[in-house]
């Protein structure tokens, strides 16, 4: 069930989304070479309490961090630990939080030190590419419409498009309905309606779409150990388009 949310509900999400976003702003200073994983997840998880909020991540379905973070070849649901981040890496931040019974959820990647031309170049056109998905978004459009515009822009600059994974609908639980892939065809999928709240984003792979789940049943990774990027809003469909609650 595709749930429109109230004007109350809206608000919630408002200030969700915007803890959200602030969190990722306020990392941003510590993402440097010989930072740990772990005192990443520490400093996101004290951020979103002092907010007054709580890491939705936190013990969902038995997750041991408070976000989700993953680098160079780690797609989605990297647990955070003793790992340091290097000179040349890339580093996804996917933080989501709770204020009120309510959820806000954004995932960005973020170059570590000198990367290199072929990140730069992946976390650029990933970029684009969630804009690209946005870009479609306004009452009366359809799911499909998203993830074509996402998977033909991908398509022209040799990408990878990740299929085992999408987006999805948020509210008062953290994944809702509808599912938002990053494929499909125009004029397919639900019609997007307008108080719908939804979370748009593309994982992107700079080689094969190929990945696999690791023995820790949470960290997905590329076939090829090429690296991923993972860029995400949080979105309210309007009447004429959309509104991003996740602001950065």
């Amino acid at each position: 069930m595709i749930n429109i949310k109230t004007p109350r509900e809206i608000e919630l999400m408002r200030v969700a989304g915007e803890i959200v976003g602030d969190t990722h702003k306020y990392l941003i200073p510590y993402l440097k070479p010989g930072i740990t994983t772990k005192e990443i997840d520490s400093l996101a998880r004290d951020y979103i309490t002092k907010r007054g909020a709580t890491p939705s991540c936190y013990n969902y379905n038995g997750y041991p961090g408070n976000i989700c973070i993953s680098v160079n070849e780690e797609v989605v649901h990297g647990i955070p630990g003793d790992r340091k981040l290097c000179d040349g890496d890339i580093v996804t931040l996917d933080i989501c939080a709770c204020y009120k019974g309510y959820h806000g959820d954004s995932a960005w990647s973020y170059p570590i030190g000198n990367v290199s031309e072929e990140k730069h170049y992946l976390l650029k056109h990933t970029e684009e590419s969630l804009y690209k998905g946005l870009n479609e978004v306004k009452a009366g459009a359809r799911i499909g419409d998203i993830g074509y515009a996402i998977e033909n822009y991908c398509k022209e600059h040799n990408l990878g498009v990740v299929k085992e994974l999408v987006g999805h609908g948020i509210g008062n639980h953290l994944h809702e309905q509808p599912d938002v892939p990053n494929y499909g065809k125009k004029n397919t999928g639900p019609i997007l309606k307008e108080g719908m709240v939804i979370a748009v984003e593309p994982m992107i792979n700079l080689g094969t779409a190929d990945v696999y789940l690791l023995d820790d049943d949470w960290t997905v990774v590329t076939a090829d150990d090429q690296p991923s990027a993972h860029f995400e809003h949080t979105v309210l469909i309007t009447k004429d388009g959309y509104e991003i609650l996740t602001k950065r």
